[in-house]
Formats: structure tokens, sequence, C-alpha cells
């Protein structure tokens, strides 16, 4: 054996390692996020509205359910209904009084994940922080014991002639009765645990602002309510896809066009009869470099050829179509094909390397109008 096939099989054999290692290479699994309806159901919540009295005469239950939308990863809306009691006191000299009332309250709101918006999506993520702004309708009823407390703050002025009444009554001149609907805005934070694709644990916590009248005092500036709730989150469908990536690979051509180098001199014109070139171009399923089973016999058409005549060498150029994919995965895949051809020749057949010549030209160049067609290796032996 010359040094030239020596060389020359070195450099083959380095060929097929590069394309094996390609072959074993593997991708990144990117998430794709999917718009996605959810339920919140918070049975555990208190309340505290803002006053003068002690924080536990101002504390109340309360609970909440919401249906909600992610439109994006990171933007979403959703209907809330919260309800349940609210409660208010007034303390004047020796003389304390509290009252509570009941109340439902839909609220419309815009949410913001925030832990998307800042690290990215991952549907994995163990906590997630969203951000929520909206408003909505106070519906209040029940308002009776407010009613009794300012009767009986009336009457212990009356009973205390250093007091007058008529200063105390300012404080609750917002006194009201039946029931009331007063609109509302308010801002929150929801933290989500999650415990599967599905499921997650959440709290929340929210400042609602309305009129002064609420609470039945007047204080000249807007009443507020604070809520703290917790509960569960149940997603409906499908919340996320994945998409394969494959890994960057090196590209086999460049190997190939150093064979070529090393293979491509000029062939010695012998004398002997002229002998038509055979052509046969290998068809290739889309995204695909496998050789279909309906293709082997253009392969075979080859390597009879190849066998009737020892002296003939073959030039094999994989090609990609350009209406798929883009050039860094046209390139890959029409060199695949060519060396797909080759592989076969030279391992099932017996074909000799240095009667073998191949390159690719991705999507770059298009042989056939038909842009399927273009999926292709072209073999001409002559």
């Amino acid at each position: 054996m010359n040094m030239k096939k020596i060389i020359m099989s070195g450099l083959l054999f380095l060929g097929v390692l590069s394309a094996s290692a390609q072959a074993e290479q593997k991708g990144t699994t990117e998430y794709v996020f999917n718009p996605h309806w959810y339920i919140q159901l918070q049975p555990v919540g208190g309340q505290y509205t803002l006053g003068e009295v002690d924080f536990s005469d101002l504390f109340s239950y309360n609970v909440q359910g919401a249906i909600g939308y992610n439109f994006t990863k990171v933007v979403g809306a959703r209907l809330a209904v919260n309800a349940w009691q609210s409660k208010a006191g007034i303390k004047v000299d020796n003389f304390k009084q509290n009252w509570k009332w009941t109340y439902v309250a839909p609220s419309l709101d815009l949410t913001f994940n925030l832990s998307n918006l800042i690290c990215g999506f991952n549907p994995n993520r163990f906590f997630n922080l969203t951000a929520f702004v909206g408003g909505g309708a106070n519906f209040a009823s029940g308002n009776d014991d407010a009613v009794k407390a300012k009767n009986n703050l009336k009457a212990y002025m009356n009973a205390s002639p250093y007091l007058i009444w008529n200063d105390a009554d300012q404080n609750m001149d917002y006194v009201w009765d039946g029931s009331k609907t007063r609109f509302f805005g308010q801002a929150g934070l929801i933290a989500d645990f999650r415990l599967t694709d599905a499921i997650s644990l959440n709290v929340e916590v929210n400042a609602n602002t309305l009129s002064d009248k609420y609470n039945s005092k007047r204080a000249r500036n807007a009443d507020w309510y604070f809520n703290a709730l917790a509960g569960v989150k149940v997603n409906l469908g499908k919340t996320y896809s994945t998409k394969f990536i494959p890994a960057p690979e090196p590209e086999i051509r460049y190997v190939e066009k150093v064979v070529e180098k090393v293979v491509e001199v000029p062939a010695k014109v012998e004398a002997a009869p002229a002998i038509e070139p055979i052509r046969r171009d290998v068809f290739f399923k889309i995204n695909s470099y496998k050789i279909a089973k309906n293709e082997e016999q253009k392969v075979k058409d080859i390597v009879d050829y190849m066998q009737k005549y020892p002296n003939s060498k073959v030039v094999i150029t994989g090609y990609a179509d350009a209406g798929t994919g883009n050039d860094r995965i046209n390139d890959r895949l029409a060199a695949q094909r060519a060396d797909a051809v080759v592989k076969a020749l030279k391992t099932q057949y017996g074909i000799s390397a240095d009667r073998i010549t191949y390159d690719s030209k991705g999507a770059r160049v298009q042989p056939f109008a038909e842009n399927d067609k273009n999926r292709v290796s072209i073999c001409i032996a002559e």
C-alpha cells in the first residue's frame, strides 16, 4: 500500500469518526409556553379593615375563588370573587363599640408573572411570584350593628354632660343601612409553590381602596382593607410543550474536501471504447438522510456499473430543499445525504474509497425546479 492510500484511509477513518460523533451528539430541550386557563380556590383568608381601634377588633375572615387565563408567559387576567365580612369600630372617651357587616366583591385583574419576566419561562420552577392590579365592585349589606353603635354612642354622649354629641356624630356621619355598592381598586402579590404541572399551593396578599363611606365613619380619606389568603391553584390543560434543538454539529463536508484534494488526480486516459456515464438520483424524505427501501436499487445500479467497469469512478453530491429549514440545517442534511450513499457503496458493496468523490451543496444550489426533489444525492459514475 503506497503512502497516498495510507493518508487517504486515515482521512476517511477520521471522517467516519466525525460522522459517528455527530450522530451521537445530543441537543437541548426548550420549553414552549402554552396559553391556558386556571382556577384558584382560597378557602383560608383573613382581612384587616383599616381603623383606629385595636387590630383584633378589626380582623375578620374571608374567602376567595377565581378563574383566570394566561395569555403569555408573563401577562394574564383573572376574574376573582372575594367575600365574607368586614369590621370597624369607634372609641370615644370610655365608650368603645365595634360592628361588622357582610360583602361580596367581584374583581377583574391583570396579572404579571414576575418570575418569568425576570428569570425566563421555566414550567418546573418551584416558586413563582405574580403581581396583579385591577378593580371591581363591593356589594355590602347587613350593617345593622353600625346603626346600633351610633345610637349607643349618642346615648352615651347624652349621658355625659362634658361631651358634645355633635362632635362625636361627625365620626359616624356615614352610617348606612340596607345594602350598598361601592367600586374599589386593588393591587397585590401571589406566591405559587409548584406541586405538579397542574397543581400548586398559593398565598396571596392584596390591598383594596374604596370610598370613605365604606366603614360608616367619616374620616375625610379613602377607606382601606387588606386581605391575606391561602389555597390551591389548578391549571386546566397543558401549560407548555417542548421543542428539541439539536446541538451544533461539525460539517461533514470539511473532511470530504480534504479527501477530494488527496484523491482528485488526473485520471489516466486508457484507450478503450467510449462508455456512457450513468446517473442516479437518490431521493430522501423531508428532514431525513436515511436511504429509503424504494431508493436502494438506484445505489445498486451504481454498484453494478462500477463492478462492470473497474476503472470507473463516481461523484456524489448531496442537496437539501430550500423550502424548509435554514442554511445551517440544510448544509448538515445535504452532507449527511451524500455521506449516506458513500457509506452504502463502501460498507455494503465494497467499493474502494479511491473511486468515490463526494460533496454537498446544502440548499444554495437547487438542481430541480420542484422543491421536494431537491432532497437528493445525485450520483454520476463514469
